[in-house]
């Protein structure tokens, strides 16, 4: 097939190493208006069997309606749009076309197993969920100013990844921040450090915390605990973690995301090629940013969120 390719930036290269490799891939064609790559050839991507977005966010919602109103199968990085309303437009004016969001954890080989084993009743009755995102070293103060604040733009694959993994839905956010780093992050009226509690609507409890200063590495894990056991994600040799105990020591740790995901990422372009079906539709991630604007709201007005509150 014939796959177009917006955006060469970190993950876009990425993905057009990806692409390039790809059995199913005969032709990929790039566009990104300051980038080259090795990869493919400059064209138009919308001349494709399928296209795969990975331009800067404000992009997405006017690029996937593009593929949708030309009946192309889309790929695309989150988030689908800055705001709820404009996710909203997006899917409506998706309807009948098949569109894939760009969550990639939930093709971690540590996620998949840790799904598969809650679903079989290997950990019991599910209790409660701890996870951890902490970024090495925060990213540029222009950034940051257009992110959406650390809920929307990182700890948003956390409450992708929660709702995936247990198959619930989060009914209430408690959420909190500090600033403990750079000017840039509060002016931009935004957190450096954060923390959430969430309650899943099983009453399950789910604890959240991040950090854009984690000066040991790349931290991303889940610990999932049951009445029968716990069960770990992200507890690798690899993990930023030092340990009093008689364990083995501390490889590299992880330095970034790409390389923490780089499995992920290929398996969702993979997914994207060879299923017929979306494996992380827009409503997913709609779920996952009415979480987010909970989460939000929470930090901002300093109480617990239901989030019914939030949802258009």
């Amino acid at each position: 097939m014939r796959v177009g390719l917006l955006g060469l930036g970190r993950i876009g290269a990425f993905h057009a190493a990806t692409l390039a490799a790809h059995p199913l891939v005969d032709e990929l064609i790039v566009a990104d208006p300051v980038r080259t790559s090795p990869y493919g050839r400059p064209g138009d991507p919308f001349e494709s069997d399928a296209v795969v977005i990975a331009t800067p966010t404000g992009t997405h919602a006017e690029l996937i309606i593009k593929a949708c109103e030309r009946g192309i199968p889309v790929f695309c990085e989150k988030p689908v749009a800055g705001t709820v309303p404009d996710t909203v437009k997006v899917l409506e004016a998706s309807a009948g076309n098949r569109v894939q969001i760009g969550f990639q954890r939930r093709f971690d080989p540590g996620y998949m197993a840790a799904a598969r084993a809650l679903r079989a009743g290997e950990l019991g009755e599910l209790h409660r969920v701890h996870m951890v995102t902490a970024d090495p070293a925060p990213p540029p103060a222009e950034y940051i100013a257009t992110s959406g604040g650390v809920y929307r733009d990182c700890h948003i694959h956390d409450f992708d990844i929660l709702r995936w993994v247990t198959g619930r839905e989060v009914v209430s956010v408690y959420a909190t921040g500090a600033n403990r780093g750079a000017a840039f992050f509060a002016e931009a009226g935004d957190v450096d450090n954060s923390a959430a509690l969430l309650t899943l609507d099983d009453g399950t409890l789910a604890t959240l915390q991040g950090s854009r200063y984690n000066g040991g590495g790349y931290d991303v894990r889940m610990e999932l605990a049951g009445t029968r056991r716990t069960q770990a994600v992200g507890l690798s040799p690899r993990a930023p973690l030092f340990t009093t105990e008689d364990l083995p020591s501390l490889e590299d740790p992880w330095p970034d995301f790409v390389t923490r995901f780089e499995t992920a990422y290929r398996g969702e372009i993979d997914g994207f090629l060879t299923s017929d079906k979306s494996l992380c539709s827009i409503e997913d991630a709609l779920e996952a940013l009415y979480v987010a604007e909970a989460a939000d709201l929470s930090l901002r007005e300093r109480r617990p969120v239901e989030v019914a509150e939030v949802r258009r």
